[in-house]
């Protein structure tokens, strides 16, 4: 790549700029920090985070904020995480009770330290935001517990209504976007939790402009399909802050997305979203709602 290419990747297209609301999220902030709360939108610093604080929506994040992995896509930090917490489970149902939330989204850093993966984590949070908030639809966005299988029959029998594990990227670029993880493993945890829980929703998603073209994105995405997976989701990766992060190969342009997404949609998925500003949990609850029939 020539330096007049390079500055050109640095600079974000007209297309990415983003209005800012007005409005903070005030409440939401407040109640995160008073129950001692993370969420992923400010780890992985999600470009659309301003709005969904504004909107009074996060993915909360357990298990810390260090990941024992070092995925050269993702802004979280990687290191020695703590023990897990054993009152988190309890504070996020009450923080899923006090903002009114229909559907609460629950992900977490990658625990290669934990024999478990921290799927139990996972069980007991699911558990106690069903004791505490009866009717609300918990969405998992899990790590892929590093294949282990009875980690995953826990993560698939705590019964979300979202069994959430994002691909990524495509099986080529896996070595260099994904250390520590593997195509084919993602891609069985999915269909493990389809077959599992036929009647559990299963979602993934994808990021464009890591060097991937788009007959690499069709496979990727019937592989997916193949698996049983009901939703995707498909944005464009920005490149965080950090020595680690991949550089963006390509900002893809709205309307390419508009013609992929048609082109998805036609694979037999319930759901498809495509754009650059889509991400796994934006909006998770008005994709699952529009895919399920519930309202948000």
């Amino acid at each position: 790549m020539s330096g007049t290419e390079a500055a050109k990747i640095r600079r974000l297209p007209p297309w990415l700029g983003k209005n800012i609301p007005a409005e903070t999220g005030r409440p939401l902030i407040d109640c995160l920090a008073e129950l001692r709360l993370d969420t992923v939108c400010r780890g992985a610093r999600c470009p659309n985070r301003l709005e969904c604080l504004s909107r009074g929506q996060a993915a909360f994040l357990i298990l810390g904020p260090r990941c024992t992995r070092a995925c050269r896509f993702c802004a979280v930090e990687s290191g020695n995480p703590e023990p897990p917490d054993p009152g988190e489970p309890f504070r996020l149902a009450e923080a899923v009770k006090r903002l009114g939330l229909a559907h609460a989204v629950i992900t977490s850093v990658t625990r290669d330290d934990l024999s478990d993966g921290g799927a139990g984590h996972f069980a007991r949070t699911a558990a106690a935001i069903r004791s505490r908030c009866p009717g609300v639809a918990v969405e998992i966005l899990v790590p892929d517990f590093s294949g282990n299988p009875e980690a995953w029959r826990t993560a698939a029998d705590c019964r979300p209504e979202v069994f959430n594990h994002n691909l990524e990227t495509v099986a080529r670029l896996y070595p260099g976007v994904r250390p520590g993880a593997d195509f084919d493993r993602s891609l069985a945890l999915l269909g493990f939790a389809k077959r599992r829980r036929p009647g559990v929703t299963t979602k993934s998603g994808l990021m464009l402009g890591l060097g991937e073209d788009f007959r690499e994105v069709r496979e990727a995405a019937g592989a997916l399909r193949r698996a049983g997976v009901d939703m995707l989701t498909v944005g464009q990766y920005l490149r965080p802050a950090g020595g680690r992060a991949l550089p963006v190969e390509r900002f893809v342009p709205p309307e390419e997305f508009a013609d992929l997404e048609r082109e998805l949609r036609g694979l037999g998925f319930a759901g498809v979203a495509c754009s650059p500003f889509t991400r796994s949990s934006y909006r998770a609850g008005e994709s699952f709602g529009a895919v399920s029939g519930r309202e948000d």
